[in-house]
């Protein structure tokens, strides 16, 4: 018997983006769950409680930050690994993902052979 895939909760507002990315990550080998935005974000992470998040920091509404501190307040949530996206390339930006509860930061457009090497290094750390 085979273990199941992992799961990422992609959240991004750009339908374009969004469905490139998913099909990137369904192609490398991982179920998808997406979100548009950040309500949407926090009801699919507690539905399906993925083994990592790919968080847009730019939402519209309920802005990144305010889904990660949600996320890392929350028992159910509180582990899994977020990584941000965004457009933002200052450190005053960093640091407060950072400090929210991200656990790596990746500014935009996104690379995406160190995307996938990056999502792999926080599926490894995630406890079994």
């Amino acid at each position: 018997m085979s273990a199941a895939l992992p799961s990422v909760l992609l959240v991004e507002d750009s339908e374009p983006i969004r469905t490139a990315f998913t099909i990137l990550l369904e192609e490398t080998g991982y179920v998808v769950h997406a979100a548009e935005d950040g309500p949407e974000a926090l009801d699919a992470a507690a539905e399906h409680a993925p083994d990592l998040v790919l968080l847009d920091m730019g939402l519209p509404g309920m802005d990144g930050l305010e889904v990660v501190r949600t996320l890392k307040a929350q028992p159910l949530t509180a582990d899994i690994p977020v990584i941000a996206l965004t457009g933002r390339d200052d450190s005053g930006s960093r640091r407060a993902c950072m400090e929210a509860g991200c656990v790596e930061y990746i500014i935009k457009p996104i690379n995406t052979h160190a995307l996938l090497r990056t999502i792999a290094q926080h599926l490894r750390r995630t406890p079994a």
